[in-house]
């Protein structure tokens, strides 16, 4: 189990998401994506998104209005 950050701070929808799905698609089982945002958008869409293909999302706030997004690949 490995751990990887992608960094999409001042990037709107959809870059981080769709840099999250691609990035994703490279991990292995049992890894875990650390997703850097700033957006508002992103902060909606990127844990949406990985909770209805079924990942393990966990959120939590790094500074003003910058987020980690905590995506442990399951499938």
């Amino acid at each position: 189990m490995a751990e990887y950050e992608l960094d999409c701070l001042g990037e709107a929808c959809p870059v981080p998401l769709v840099k999250t799905e691609n990035k994703l698609k490279e991990l292995e089982v049992g890894d875990t994506l650390i997703v850097i945002i700033d957006h508002s958008c992103a902060l909606k869409n990127v844990p949406e998104w990985a909770r209805k293909n079924n990942h393990e999302v966990e959120v939590e706030e790094i500074g003003d209005g910058e987020y980690e997004i905590f995506i442990d690949k399951t499938a």
